[in-house]
């Protein structure tokens, strides 16, 4: 059997006979001669059809269109007009799937890209952006694993709500009422710290936010931990550590993708390289006022364009800590020096990209949980599970959520965050 190498594999062997298979990307000629540029998940390479090789097959490869699947054997070499530097002298090719008129082709519309994603995921752009994907999700599973995390599910299908009922799907489930579709795994997850410890998932949370920004979507896929007898700082700690990580790994393995994006890999080595900035909610206001000209009043939540501005101070994330206790979830626990505030934090991305963690200390005081599900319209009865945990052995705890749409779209310098997952789905879009 012939064995075929990846295209990245034929041009790292530079010479010699090699059997390479793929898609046409790009296909121009005359009637002497056919130069193809194939490709495959490695990388493009032109080959070259002359006509006195193929005249029995010429029709056919006359023919061949973008995106037909074709095996060549032929004589590779280095060549500086190349689209890669090597070209590929074609003696054999088998036609393995021929193509119609692919209907994507330069200048199309964001829309038309959208209608089409099933096809637009071959393009070199989408295929850059879902390796430093796989690359993102890897380094999060090699990093809690590194720190002795173990991965734990939770159900999808879940009985209450954790971070705002405007933002839930509600799913039909049987007979049964109030079932939703999970916003984090947070309120499941918090019972099996007391047997794990120390855990960690990903998978996919929904959210029903009327949003049409570049940087929402209502399905996404979440980076969630929780750990036992942490204390405020440790849950930044290793958030700090978990994004470095990341941004390292991309680094290391996706040079070459970024750069197909376009994306400056320059702007991210200070992430790596430097510590994280760190400032209160009350200091991040001071700050606005003095640099940005921006007067926030305090205890109203910071916009998109407020994080935009701070952000632009610096060259690497900006932890954002002690908000007012109105603006946030119900399991955050008080500043013991300051009850007005809650023990959460924001990590907001350099580059005007955002919010990509969340987190917190929770709070482990029975009593405190119950006001304040009572002081947002919430029935503690149906948090009974939830507040055993409290009830049996409560220990200091806290954890965080990476979206991690919203990391790639910033590692790989997108434009929106629909470009981070293969099938964005929107409030406008649920197909195909």
């Amino acid at each position: 059997m012939t064995k075929f190498l990846s295209i990245q594999e034929a041009m790292n062997t530079s010479s010699g006979r090699v059997a390479i298979r793929g898609w046409i990307h790009r296909e121009r000629g005359s009637n002497k001669l056919k130069f193809v540029t194939l490709r495959d998940s490695s990388n493009i390479i032109q080959c070259v059809f002359e006509r006195a090789k193929f005249e029995e097959q010429w029709s056919e490869i006359d023919k061949l269109q973008v995106e037909a699947a074709i095996e060549i054997e032929g004589e590779i070499k280095a060549d500086a007009r190349a689209p890669t530097g090597f070209e590929v002298q074609a003696e054999k090719i088998v036609i393995v799937g021929k193509s119609d008129t692919f209907p994507i082709a330069k200048d199309q519309s964001v829309e038309f890209l959208a209608d089409n994603r099933h096809l637009w995921l071959r393009s070199r752009k989408m295929t850059a952006i879902l390796k430093v994907r796989s690359t993102v999700f890897g380094a999060i599973d090699e990093y809690f694993r590194s720190e002795g995390f173990y991965e734990y599910h939770s159900p999808i299908f879940q009985a209450v709500q954790c971070e705002g009922g405007s933002e839930l799907f509600s799913v039909n489930y049987f007979d049964k009422k109030d079932v939703f579709l999970a916003q984090t795994w947070q309120l499941y997850a918090e019972p099996a710290i007391f047997a794990l410890e120390k855990i960690y998932t990903i998978s996919p949370s929904f959210r029903a936010e009327k949003s049409k920004t570049s940087r929402h979507l209502t399905e996404y896929w979440h980076a969630e931990m929780e750990v036992a007898w942490a204390n405020f700082k440790d849950i930044q700690d290793y958030g700090e550590k978990l994004i470095k990580h990341i941004v390292k790994a991309v680094l290391e393995k996706n040079k070459v993708e970024l750069e197909i994006l376009g994306r400056d890999w320059k702007k991210l080595v200070p992430t790596v390289e430097k510590p994280f900035v760190r400032m209160t909610y009350t200091e991040a206001l001071k700050i606005l006022k003095e640099k940005c000209k921006m007067e926030v009043e305090w205890g109203k939540d910071l916009r998109t364009i407020e994080e935009e501005k701070l952000v632009a101070l610096y060259d690497v994330p900006v932890i954002c800590t002690h908000y007012p206790k109105k603006v946030k979830a119900f399991y955050m626990t008080e500043d013991p020096k300051n009850p007005e505030v809650v023990q959460g934090c924001d990590f907001l991305a350099p580059e005007g990209n955002g919010e990509i963690i969340g987190g917190s200390h929770r709070e482990h005081d029975l009593e405190k949980i119950k006001e304040r599900l009572i002081e947002q319209g919430e029935d503690p009865t149906q948090y009974e599970f939830y507040l055993d945990t409290r009830r049996y052995g409560s220990v200091p705890h806290g954890g965080f959520g990476l979206g991690v749409e919203r990391v790639i779209k910033w590692v790989c310098g997108l434009d929106s965050i629909k470009d981070a997952i293969a099938f964005p789905r929107t409030m406008e879009r649920y197909k195909p």
